[in-house]
């Protein structure tokens, strides 16, 4: 582990002058810079070759455009992605493989249903963990001008995977360049990697002991607090400070409490809890949750809120708690509708990221921000009433 680690040290000490150089362009050019990076890392004749091989994958370019899933509700999204087959098999493996996931959250603080939740959603416990190249696809995205940051980054170190024998030149995994059955990227697999059943390799795609403990210590790697809770879910009075809701908002559990909050089932919240902020998904009408500061570690997984927030309700699934209360939220706003508002909020001087459709982050904030100055609940969830406001 000591010798991966090192090697990442010198990947990106000798790549980090070249991160921000140009996208696109000549191919070749491109890859011939990619190569001198990699050699000044130390990688040697394997790794070489198997980038001299890499090439360009359409299909990759195309999934990156189409990410459909992330117009979808959280409602819409969890209850799809939360079903029997997931609950049931994840059950099973916290009972199979207890004594790693004992030791995944002595060694690292992560408990076994956060982590068997991950397993869940990336791959269904290995199942289906990709039939991309997956060189190829982080060679095509990071020389694709949409996100090279994100990718042209984990070339080299999947490339020194390729050349200290961990992989193949052929590895296959995720169409985004992510590998194995929690689906890690090459940079977390080689200085995360933990060799769980003793074999003296890290095989994330094959061993579940090497699974547990390396998605633990990548877990772990983002900041997780041990033995703190990550999420609740909550019921929310008609009326309250709305505008003080909202995940980054973190305030003591004694101040949601005095504004009426409480658990689920109406008794009162365990003001001995850290603090926390609020998540509304879809409004005030809807589902509501405490989430704490290991919440925000989601975050740093999959930058989706919607996709994380599945993560961690699934994970207090595994963990005992009840199917979510959906609720009756107030109509929402979906495809072209979207767009508009994301056109208006644009015009008003926010930064929503894109015309895209999806309700993500930035386009939360500025739907708080707007409702906040028309005097209309601020919960982050665009409804036609802001919309015809605006």
């Amino acid at each position: 582990m000591r010798t991966l680690v090192a090697a990442l040290a010198t990947v990106l000490a000798a790549t980090a002058p070249t991160l921000a150089q140009q996208c696109g362009g000549d191919f070749e050019a491109w890859r011939a810079e990619i190569a001198n990076e990699a050699r000044a890392a130390g990688v040697g004749d394997t790794g070489l070759a198997a980038l001299a091989n890499a090439r360009l994958d359409q299909r990759v370019l195309d999934r990156d455009r189409a990410q459909g899933v992330f117009t979808q509700t959280f409602t819409e999204f969890a209850g799809r992605m939360i079903n029997d087959y997931r609950l049931t098999n994840g059950a099973a493996n916290l009972r199979k493989y207890a004594d790693v996931f004992a030791k995944a959250e002595q060694d690292y603080g992560v408990p076994g249903p956060v982590i068997t939740a991950f397993w869940a959603l990336e791959t269904d416990f290995g199942a289906v963990q990709g039939d991309f190249n997956s060189l190829n696809a982080l060679v095509t995205l990071g020389h694709d001008c949409r996100r090279p940051e994100l990718f042209r980054p984990q070339v080299v170190p999947l490339l020194t995977l390729i050349d200290n024998g961990t992989f193949t030149a052929d590895v296959q995994g995720a169409w985004a360049g992510e590998i194995g059955q929690t689906q890690m990227l090459p940079s977390d697999i080689l200085t995360k990697g933990v060799d769980g059943d003793g074999d003296g390799i890290v095989d994330i795609r094959r061993s579940v002991p090497d699974v547990i403990l390396t998605t633990a210590k990548k877990i772990q790697s983002r900041g997780w607090k041990a033995g703190e809770p990550w999420m609740e879910e909550v019921r929310v009075p008609a009326e309250m400070p709305w505008q003080e809701t909202g995940r980054t908002n973190k305030l003591p559990i004694s101040q949601w409490s005095s504004w009426g909050v409480t658990k689920r089932d109406g008794s009162p919240l365990d003001t001995n809890m850290p603090n926390a902020g609020i998540a509304l998904p879809m409004g005030h009408k809807g589902p509501a949750f405490l989430v704490y500061d290991n919440f925000d570690i989601y975050l740093e997984w999959n930058q989706s809120f919607t996709y994380t927030l599945t993560a961690a309700n699934l994970a207090t699934r595994f963990a005992g708690a009840p199917r979510f209360d959906p609720r009756q939220p107030e109509q929402g706003l979906v495809g072209e509708s979207m767009k508009l508002l994301q056109q208006k909020l644009k015009d008003r001087g926010h930064d929503v990221g894109g015309l895209d459709g999806i309700l993500g982050v930035m386009t939360r904030e500025a739907v708080r921000t707007e409702q906040q100055r028309l005097g209309l609940p601020v919960d982050g969830w665009p409804t036609p009433a802001l919309l015809s406001n605006l």
